[in-house]
């Protein structure tokens, strides 16, 4: 059969996933990618592929585009494609859409810039679980567990690299069949295009190789979790690492503090874009290394913001290794999105000259409510519902993204939790395995 190269131009949407058309052409040559009709009411489809009430029916029309400049991937290698390029939702004068997770990121970018002179510099670490695997007890982080995989992990590391992207490390994670992937750190909205071509990549060669993965956040009640950790760190005007002064509190500089102090002061806001699933929410729970309260910590795998150790061996400028990590994201979440609620939120702590709290060292699951509240450290919110709740009832949370991104927002992710309604703890796990 003879056959046309084709490209997927698509858009990360709210449930994190990647939608578009395949055109004919090559993201080896994004020049010769046109723009494609897109449908407004598209936002609203679920990660179930239900559709959520839309304002915009069956009416509208908007323009999906990438070319020059766009993120693109083109590896091709005897019967394994990888052909995709990310674009961007415009109206039809060119303007761009709400509603487009890039433009809301790029609009948050912006705003840090404009406030402070700063970029982002970063990277995703990602958690990912073969389905169907044969559930091997007392592999984690063994040689063993990764030598079982090392064709898979190896083909992963290989078509990273071909596609422009820089792998960290692929390991063998603590839960059955479970593996991480990390990345040598992007700057600006490039952490999070690597993040989802990573979803993308990994899924890819599981394909190939007749496998199945699931980035979900849950795969089974009272199981191992997935998890997104993202690591963050500040660029002056002239592109030099700025989040480090050795003098700062806890080596944190002014304005990396006031960052961290403005996430945490959002966090159960904005919550439910970063741990938008029905199961994001057992995951966020004490004693699961994940983040259930609006903490910062050293050395803490439980803190909501964790700052990164810094090793006095390395031959690194202390400076250039500091970084902070934000823990209460999952890959149901679009990487735009989740970024761009942090960045927001940093932003905002920067404006407004918040100062840190002092890192927690204990279980904070164990100290009373009053105690708590003293510290200012909260609960997060402890289901879906009350995230949503929370991000709809704070008006300043709401302010930062266009009409009607919130409500659409909203809206979409109460038809996701109704859609699951009368279904059992482990049958919804399976459905979010089956999505992600």
């Amino acid at each position: 059969m003879i056959g046309m190269d084709a490209v997927f131009l698509c858009t990360s949407d709210i449930s994190g996933k990647l939608r578009g058309k395949a055109v004919p052409g090559s993201a080896a040559n994004p020049g010769l990618i046109r723009w494609i009709g897109w449908t407004p009411t598209n936002v609203q489809i679920t990660c179930f592929d239900d559709i959520a009430p839309s304002p915009y029916g069956a009416l509208g029309d908007l323009v999906l585009e990438a070319g020059e400049g766009d993120p693109h991937v083109c590896v091709r290698d005897q019967d394994f494609a990888a052909d995709l390029a990310i674009g961007r939702l415009l109206e039809l004068d060119g303007t761009p859409w709400c509603c487009c997770t890039r433009n809301i990121l790029e609009t948050a970018l912006f705003r840090l810039k404009r406030c402070s002179g700063l970029q982002l510099r970063g990277a995703f670490e990602q958690e990912f679980h073969f389905c169907g695997g044969p559930q091997i007890a007392g592999e984690g982080f063994s040689l063993r567990g990764f030598r079982r995989e090392r064709a898979f992990c190896e083909a992963v590391l290989g078509v990273l690299t071909r596609a422009g992207i820089q792998p960290a490390s692929i390991l063998r994670e603590y839960g059955p069949d479970q593996f991480e992937v990390t990345l040598e750190p992007a700057t600006g909205d490039s952490i999070a295009h690597q993040a989802v071509l990573v979803r993308e990549l990994v899924s890819a060669v599981a394909d190939w190789q007749d496998r199945q993965v699931t980035f979900a956040p849950l795969i089974s009640p009272g199981g191992m979790g997935n998890g997104v950790h993202i690591h963050l760190s500040l660029l002056d005007r002239n592109g030099r690492p700025c989040s480090h002064d050795p003098e700062g509190r806890h080596g944190m500089s002014r304005a990396t503090g006031a960052f961290i102090a403005g996430i945490l002061r959002h966090l159960p806001s904005i919550l439910c874009l970063l741990a938008p699933s029905v199961v994001s929410y057992e995951r966020l729970s004490p004693h699961r290394w994940s983040a259930a309260y609006n903490n910062l910590g050293r050395q803490d795998r439980e803190a909501s913001v964790r700052l990164a150790p810094v090793r006095m061996t390395d031959e690194t400028d202390p400076a250039d290794q500091f970084n902070f990590e934000i823990r209460a994201c999952d890959a149901a979440a679009s990487p735009y999105l989740a970024l761009a609620a942090i960045v927001h939120a940093g932003a905002d702590g920067i404006e407004s000259g918040m100062t840190p709290p002092e890192p927690t060292r204990e279980d904070l699951s164990l100290l009373a409510a009053d105690e708590l509240e003293a510290r200012g450290i909260r609960r997060l919110p402890e289901s879906l519902a009350a995230a949503l709740d929370e991000f709809e009832a704070d008006g300043t949370v709401r302010s930062w993204f266009r009409a009607p991104f919130p409500q659409l927002y909203l809206d979409h992710k109460r038809t996701e939790i109704d859609s699951l309604a009368g279904r059992s703890p482990k049958a919804i796990c399976g459905a979010y395995q089956s999505a992600y």
